[in-house]
């Protein structure tokens, strides 16, 4: 990502004081208690986006295997929970900013989670999902060539789970997906956020 002019949660080494804190919520039945920090994206409540991705998408179930990826992950709430719901799959978590990888890597600790930057990734692999709450305030072009670079990564059969809240443009991203060739759903709203579902156009998921 390009470099901004003031720091932001998607600064790569954040020089915000890294006050400690804590995150609680619960999604699926699951209570959950993540470390967070200043200079990390939400750092004192989980997100409400975030929140209503959770909530609203479809998580996966226990016999749900593969690579998914939590693309931004932050301190890492979308792993974390990927990965209590689905033990079996591999849960990757990126981020550009070194201080959320290392809450997400704490945070995930014995849960079956690889946290890196983004080139960290091994090119042959493909996922079975991702899961973003992307990083709309770095830019429509920024986050353009982002999901550029990542949705291409789905398995032909994969699905991917994005929320933009609505008037940060959810329904123009939609339309710019549909122009790039995929094929887009607007799954659910809640709370001032639409949640997308995004998938190659001959996955049986894009079909009615």
């Amino acid at each position: 990502m390009a470099p901004m002019a003031a720091e932001h949660y998607f600064t790569a080494e954040p020089t915000a004081p890294a006050r400690a804190g804590e995150v609680r919520f619960s999604v699926a039945g699951h209570d959950f208690q993540l470390a967070a920090a200043g200079g990390v994206f939400s750092a004192d409540r989980l997100d409400p986006g975030t929140g209503v991705l959770l909530r609203k998408a479809e998580l996966p179930d226990g016999e749900a295997d593969g690579a998914f990826l939590d693309l931004g992950c932050g301190y890492g709430p979308i792993a974390v929970v990927l990965a209590t719901v689905a033990p079996r799959a591999t849960i990757y978590a990126v981020d550009v900013n070194e201080r959320a990888l290392a809450l997400a890597r704490q945070n995930a600790r014995g849960l079956n989670v690889i946290t890196g930057t983004p080139d960290s990734v091994p090119e042959g692999v493909r996922f079975a999902e991702i899961w973003s709450n992307p990083p709309i305030r770095v830019g429509k072009s920024d986050l353009h060539e982002l999901l550029s670079r990542w949705l291409p990564r789905l398995a032909p059969d994969g699905v991917a789970w994005l929320v933009v809240g609505r008037h940060l443009g959810a329904d123009s991203l939609a339309e710019w997906l549909v122009a790039q060739g995929w094929a887009v759903a607007r799954h659910a709203s809640q709370k001032g956020f639409r949640v997308l579902r995004v998938t190659p156009v001959d996955n049986e998921l894009s079909r009615p």
